[in-house]
C-alpha cells in the first residue's frame, strides 16, 4: 500500500519547496517511519541551500538518502526523528533516529534506524546527529585529563562539543565567540565562556568550529607549545589562509582534521558508525543539552524559514521542524 507523504527540496540555490511524494509500504526488513521532528544542521544544510558544495565534493557531500543533485534540485538532510508505523515487531511502535532529509513519511531499511532510549525526549533526540560528531571529534582529539581546553565557535558542534568536554574530570574547558549571546548556552551546558580577545591561552588543546579564518588563527594563537588544533569545521568552496609563519614552527603547533564520515580504526578499533550514533543518543538523556535547541517550526513553514536562517535573520544554534500527526 503506498502513502502520500511531502517532502522539502531545494529547487536551486536559495529556493526551497515541498513537494508531495508517493511511499510504498515496506518490504521485509524495511520500516515506514512518521516524522515526529527534524532538525536542520545549519552549517552544512545552509552551505547546501545557497548552493555552496564545490563540484570536487558532490560525491562526499551526499547525505545517506539524498535523492537528486548538487546544485539542484535535491533533497538533503540527516537529522530525522520519527515513529515506525510498520515494520518488524522489535521496532514497530518505536520512536527511532534515521539519516533522512526533511520529509512527513518514508521507508528505510531497518538497519538504517535507531532506536531513541527512552530517557532521550523526541524533540531533542534531532541533536543525536550533531552530537555524533562531537564524539568523533573528541575519539580524534583524545583529550587527556587535566587538559587546558578551548573551543573556537559556538556553533551547534562547538558547543556540542564543550558540553561533552566538560564531563571529563579535571578538563578545564572554555567556549570562546564571537557572539555575547553564547555566555547564556555556556552556563547551561555548565562551561566557561570568553571573547575571542578575552580567551585564556596556553591551552592544550584547542577545537576549531567557527568555519571562520580568523577563528583558525585565534586557534593557533591560544596554544601552548606542542598544543593542538582539532579542526572540524567545513568551508565548503571558500579558501582560508593560515598563519604558518609567526611562532608555529617554533612552538611546533599542529592543525588536525576530524570528519565525521570516518571512524578511525586505528584510534578506536573495533567502532562501527552504529555504535558511535547510539553512544550519542545515550549522551542525549543529559537536559543541559536542550540549550542547543534555539528555534522551531512546522514543517510547512520552512521554504519560508530556510531562506531567513541562511541570512543570518533567524540567529541561534539547532532549529527544529515539528511535523502534525
Amino acid at each position: 500500500m503506498n502513502h502520500t507523504a511531502h517532502a522539502f527540496w531545494l529547487r536551486s540555490p536559495g529556493q526551497g519547496e515541498i513537494r508531495e511524494t508517493q511511499v510504498p509500504g515496506p518490504a521485509a526488513g524495511e520500516v515506514l517511519v512518521r516524522a515526529l521532528y527534524s532538525g536542520v544542521s545549519r552549517g552544512t544544510e545552509t552551505l547546501v541551500f545557497r548552493g555552496g558544495v564545490p563540484v570536487s565534493q558532490y560525491g562526499s557531500m551526499r547525505a545517506p538518502f539524498q535523492e537528486g543533485d548538487f546544485p539542484g534540485p535535491v533533497k538533503y538532510g540527516y537529522l530525522s526523528v520519527g515513529v515506525v508505523e510498520e515494520g518488524p515487531e522489535e521496532l514497530a511502535g518505536r520512536t527511532v533516529f534515521c539519516l533522512y532529509p526533511h520529509q512527513t513519511r518514508y521507508v528505510v531499511p531497518a538497519s538504517a534506524v535507531t532506536v531513541v532510549p527512552e530517557s532521550v525526549p523526541a524533540g531533542r533526540a534531532v541533536l543525536a546527529g550533531t552530537v555524533e560528531t562531537a564524539v568523533n571529534a573528541l575519539w580524534d582529539a583524545a583529550p587527556l585529563i587535566g587538559d587546558r581546553i578551548a573551543v573556537v565557535g559556538g556553533g551547534m558542534v562547538g558547543c556540542s562539543v564543550a558540553a561533552l568536554l566538560g564531563r571529563f574530570p579535571g578538563v578545564r574547558v572554555q567556549l570562546v565567540d564571537a557572539d555575547p549571546a553564547r555566555a547564556e548556552v555556556a552556563r547551561a551546558l555548565g562551561v566557561d565562556f570568553a571573547l575571542p580577545a578575552d580567551a585564556l591561552g596556553e591551552r592544550d588543546l584547542v577545537v576549531h568550529a567557527s568555519a571562520t579564518e580568523r577563528g583558525l588563527a585565534r586557534s593557533l594563537e591560544l596554544l601552548a607549545p606542542e598544543g593542538t588544533v582539532i579542526e572540524l569545521s567545513w568551508y565548503g568552496d571558500r579558501r582560508v589562509s593560515l598563519p604558518l609563519g609567526e611562532a608555529f614552527h617554533s612552538r611546533r603547533l599542529t592543525v588536525r582534521s576530524s570528519q565525521v564520515g570516518t571512524v578511525s580504526p586505528a584510534g578506536r578499533p573495533g567502532r562501527t558508525y552504529a555504535d558511535r550514533l547510539a553512544l550519542a543518543l545515550d549522551l542525549l538523556a543529559d537536559p543541559a543539552l536542550d540549550a542547543l535547541v534555539t528555534g522551531e517550526c512546522a514543517f510547512g513553514e520552512l521554504p519560508g524559514v530556510m531562506p531567513r536562517l541562511v541570512s543570518g535573520e533567524l540567529p541561534g544554534l539547532c532549529h527544529r521542524v515539528r511535523y502534525e500527526a
